[in-house]
């Protein structure tokens, strides 16, 4: 049955089909005034068709049904009595829909211009998206990956919220982090630090010397011209991560951003930094020594990197998204379906728009290698 309806939807397109309703108005318009006491005129309801045609049909729609009221209303005037259409009224009652017509056609056209620039605006929007933010592979190594980014302008595809991976000799780098603002600015920031760590996470370094180039990155390509310092309104949030492949070890440095999630049978364990930095672009500020901590990610658990878009979302009485509360008991290995629960969990609890941009990762290292 499903699939019929939807043949019958490719044969006879909306549009078309609803013309059928302005068409059916003027008709029943006509053989009514026609029909009426000479003292009632329904002539100028007629107006109400071309009107109706405009709320789902293009200009050619529109400029017909409009021509089809103007041809019904010289009909009905001689068909109730040739003199009436020399008449002043039953003139100004055509002049009229000529009129209205005129302009819904004019309405139409200008419509259809501003929806073909916003469809250009959004194919340019996907494709900045995917050379700054492509989407992460779905393997990397020995681990299975998921992502998405939720953007919470309207009409936006990327933000300041980002995430970015790389192969290493030992095991897989992660980035996820989080500009502050929002915007284009925003936008601008993300892509500086996504390009510094695609330079430098390949490199022999440590997860702190890592963290420590990035810092600089941030501090020194955010520098506003003119300025001598470069410590100025911008920073970055971030957690960067080394995944091994020979073990279960994880090992990340934590800059003010929220720490990740392990999913264990059902069970997360916020993975709590015990020596966090301080944001990138800040690191100088506080004079920090990069400790690097580590827990266990084990085969068969799911690990969930996120921005605070995730956490920060608020449903219609201001409560925030309870992260391990709402995830607790669920069962799904698969990163793919994990993270398509997760996104309609979210969005079901603000209600359907986010507030703020929102970026997750789900990574699963499994327990024996798929086929």
């Amino acid at each position: 049955m499903s699939q019929r309806l939807e043949e019958l939807r490719r044969l006879v397109p909306p549009s078309r089909a609803w013309v059928a309703i302005p068409l059916v108005w003027i008709v029943a318009v006509s053989m009514i005034d026609v029909l009426a006491p000479p003292d009632m005129h329904l002539g100028p309801l007629l107006v109400a068709a071309p009107a109706i045609t405009a709320s789902f049909g293009g200009p050619r729609a529109v400029g017909l049904v409009a021509a089809l009221a103007v041809i019904a209303q010289t009909a009905i005037g001689l068909l109730r009595d040739p003199d009436e259409l020399l008449s002043s009224n039953h003139q100004a009652q055509i002049i009229a829909l000529i009129l209205v017509g005129t302009s819904l056609v004019v309405f139409c056209v200008l419509r259809e211009r501003r929806a073909k620039e916003l469809a250009q605006v959004r194919y340019v929007a996907e494709t900045a998206q995917r050379v700054v933010l492509p989407p992460l592979p779905k393997q990397l190594g020995p681990l299975h990956v998921a992502s998405l980014y939720l953007a919470a302008e309207a009409e936006a595809q990327i933000g300041g919220d980002l995430y970015a991976a790389a192969r290493t000799t030992s095991g897989t780098r992660l980035m996820v982090g989080d500009v502050r603002g929002k915007g284009m600015t925003a936008v601008n920031d993300a892509a500086l630090l996504l390009g510094a760590f695609r330079v430098a996470a390949h490199r022999p370094a440590s997860l702190g010397e890592l963290v420590a180039y990035l810092d600089r990155s941030v501090c020194w390509d955010l520098i506003e011209p003119g300025e001598t310092s470069c410590y100025g309104e911008t920073f970055i949030t971030a957690t960067i991560l080394d995944i091994f492949d020979g073990d279960g070890r994880v090992e990340m440095v934590v800059c003010g951003h929220p720490p990740p999630v392990v999913l264990h049978n059902g069970r997360p364990t916020t993975m709590d930094a015990p020596h966090p930095a301080p944001p990138l672009g800040l690191g100088e500020l506080a004079h920090p020594r990069y400790h690097v901590d580590s827990f266990q990610f084990e085969p068969g658990d799911l690990l969930l990197l996120y921005t605070d878009g995730v956490t920060e979302a608020r449903d219609s009485t201001g409560t925030f998204y309870p992260l391990t509360e709402r995830i607790t008991g669920w069962t799904e290995s698969d990163p793919d379906a994990f993270l398509g629960r997760f996104r309609r969990d979210l969005l079901h609890h603000v209600g359907g728009h986010l507030n703020d941009d929102a970026a997750v990762i789900v990574i699963e290292r499994p327990a024996t290698p798929r086929a």
